[in-house]
């Protein structure tokens, strides 16, 4: 009887998993002492469905009350990926959208949509807005968001800065103006939107760098070269990673000295609240756990938008150049041990080399802190005068080669070094750990970019963190060598290849990798000759 109404829910959802992410429960027993409870999830477009598990992996086998059962299949990681699948394909219906209709620039396009969600944010406003006349609405718009940011708390200063981008759009010449395809306005449309699509996904996954996402879509479209504006946001995933590798916990002290849109903060911010017990734990995570700076105007009211969504660490979030003098001496009275950093990609401007920002980066962090860099691999293998004074002042505990394409479609090769801060290298006369990383499990895809395709992601990661933290040496993997800054900092210099495990396949996709780094540097034409 059991197996009857197992199977009659699981025929109803299969038909509906071709467009809904599907919770079938199956019901059999002629009393309570009889009664069976079976619960799967079908999600959109599986071959399959599995049991239904709660967040620790035991089985739903009891009726529950329904926002539990939400609660329980939203945090599937196949669910998770469908509906992060889902945005990123609205994110580029959004930036057609702005482009055609609001006639957005480039850096408006993520200030409309973190401003709108901040503005949702207010009861009185997400239940009113389709009462204001296009005229009115702007308005309207801009009041939700400064009641928003000013019930933050964040210190005065601060406020104006957060507040002076959003106040620049909410005077856009195409706002106030209804059309025949939008009789309520452009704005109307742009937070029916994404008060639709976009704010329920926001109240689920809180570790999730939205705003950072649209911002990295909306780059893909930017005419000219990206690289060149030192713009490269760093992937989830690897934020995700970066926290990992560092071990942060409720007691972390985090910094970012260069925040973006808060990715690293909000997956540090995300490993640390699993270390903490109590609200009061919590709270103070948000208030002195994470600190970050951000020099472009834009680019912190997009970091502050961001860790508001989040409800943390606005008033340690400063706009400034971290190479000041008052910011340098600030953060250094935090004492954080875990410092972050995903540098502008400086191109040919010395002074901004991407090493110098390692470096007062570490500067920064207490001594034995930990301090992770996700650079260009030049950084690693080609000869600079920073690379003695890292050694010279810290210690370089690891260096891992990321994949090729990690960046697509921006031609950026990079690498993850990872230092102890102020013990010198000739001190902690330490070996080097180098890993090869060059495999993350994702698939480049014409519409949707590098995505998890077959879900290996969590396996490789958690494969990634182990072999780091035991410093484990694989053939063909990783290795261990003693360097100095002469030297080259990355495991394709010293490992030994497993000759045995070569497929033509694996040939041809080195020859492409290879191919792909010789024209992102411009010396293919040397090679040549």
């Amino acid at each position: 009887m059991s197996r009857f109404a197992v199977d009659g829910a699981l025929h109803y959802a299969k038909h509906l998993s071709k467009a809904f992410n599907v919770i079938a429960v199956g019901v059999s027993g002629q009393t309570s002492a009889e009664l069976i409870i079976s619960t799967y999830l079908h999600t959109r477009d599986a071959e399959k469905p599995k049991r239904l598990t709660t967040k620790g992996g035991t089985p739903v086998d009891d009726l529950i009350p329904w926002p539990d059962y939400i609660e329980h299949a939203t945090f599937d990681p196949a669910v998770q990926s469908v509906r992060q699948a889902d945005l990123m394909a609205f994110s580029r219906e959004l930036h057609d959208f702005m482009r055609s209709d609001i006639k957005a620039s480039e850096s408006e396009k993520p200030l409309f949509v973190s401003g709108t969600l901040i503005a949702l944010r207010n009861k009185i406003f997400a239940k009113t807005f389709n009462d204001y006349t296009p005229d009115k609405l702007p308005a309207a718009w801009l009041s939700a968001i400064k009641t928003e940011l000013s019930e933050a708390e964040l210190p005065k200063s601060k406020l104006l800065t957060v507040v002076l981008p959003y106040t620049a759009i909410a005077a856009h010449p195409e706002l106030p103006k209804p059309n025949k395809r939008y009789p309520r306005g452009v704005l109307n449309e742009l937070i029916t939107r994404l008060n639709d699509k976009v704010w329920p996904f926001i109240s689920v996954y809180h570790d999730f760098d939205v705003v950072g996402q649209f911002y990295g879509e909306f780059l893909k479209y930017t005419g000219g070269d990206k690289k060149a504006l030192g713009i490269v946001l760093t992937p989830r995933h690897i934020t995700e990673l970066f926290a990992l590798l560092a071990n942060v916990n409720k007691d972390s002290k985090v910094l970012d000295p260069c925040a973006g849109t808060g990715g690293f903060l909000i997956a540090a911010m995300h490993q640390m609240f699993k270390t903490a017990i109590t609200e009061s734990e919590k709270e103070s995570i948000k208030k002195n756990g994470l600190i970050g700076v951000e020099q472009q105007p834009n680019m912190y009211a997009l970091a502050a938008s961001n860790m508001l969504l989040r409800g943390d660490g606005k008033a340690n979030l400063h706009q400034a150049s971290f190479f000041e003098p008052d910011i340098l001496k600030e953060i250094k009275l935090r004492n954080c041990d875990v410092g972050l950093i995903n540098p502008p990609y400086s191109q040919d401007d010395e002074e901004l080399h991407e090493l110098y920002f390692v470096l007062k980066m570490l500067e920064c962090l207490t001594p034995g802190a930990t301090g992770i860099a996700i650079i260009p691999i030049n950084c690693a293998i080609s000869p600079h005068k920073a690379r003695a004074e890292l050694l010279r002042l810290h210690t370089l505990e690891a260096v891992m080669s990321l994949p090729v394409d990690l960046f697509a479609p921006v031609g950026v090769i990079a690498c993850v070094m990872v230092f102890t801060a102020h013990k010198p290298h000739s001190v902690s006369k330490k070996k080097t750990w180098f890993g090869y990383w060059s495999d993350d499990g994702y698939v480049r895809t014409k519409h949707l970019g590098r995505i998890d395709q077959n879900r290996t992601w969590n396996d490789t990661r958690d494969h990634w963190v182990e072999t780091f933290r035991n410093r484990e040496i694989i053939q063909g993997y990783s290795v261990s060598r003693k360097v100095t800054d002469a030297d080259e900092w990355c495991a394709e210099a010293y490992m030994q290849t497993d000759y045995t495990t070569i497929t033509p396949k694996d040939f041809e996709k080195e020859v492409r990798n290879y191919l792909a780094f010789k024209i992102t540097h411009g010396d293919l034409q040397e090679d040549a000759v």
